[in-house]
């Protein structure tokens, strides 16, 4: 599958995720960040949409700790959350 492709369906899932709170929260992640990720930071990012929300959110927010897996540049960028972004 070509970039463009994968990243359109990686935003649907970061924005489709079940809960407002998740797709806020990863909805916005993508949106501020993936024009500019390499391969390996889209493929992270796949692999995360995987993992149960309620553990991302644990994670971003500070309340499970992260997995060795999951630790790195793109995992303290998610727990920024400066990119979340409410519409009232």
């Amino acid at each position: 599958m070509d970039r463009a492709t994968r990243l359109k369906r990686l935003k649907f899932r970061a924005w489709h995720r079940g809960t407002k709170e998740a797709d806020y929260m990863m909805g916005g992640f993508y949106d501020t960040g993936a024009a500019d990720w390499s391969d390996a930071e889209v493929n992270w990012f796949e692999m995360l949409l995987d993992e149960e929300d309620v553990d991302i959110m644990g994670w971003a927010i500070g309340t499970i700790a992260v997995p060795d897996r999951w630790q790195g540049p793109m995992m303290d960028r998610l727990k920024r959350l400066d990119y979340v972004s409410i519409p009232q």
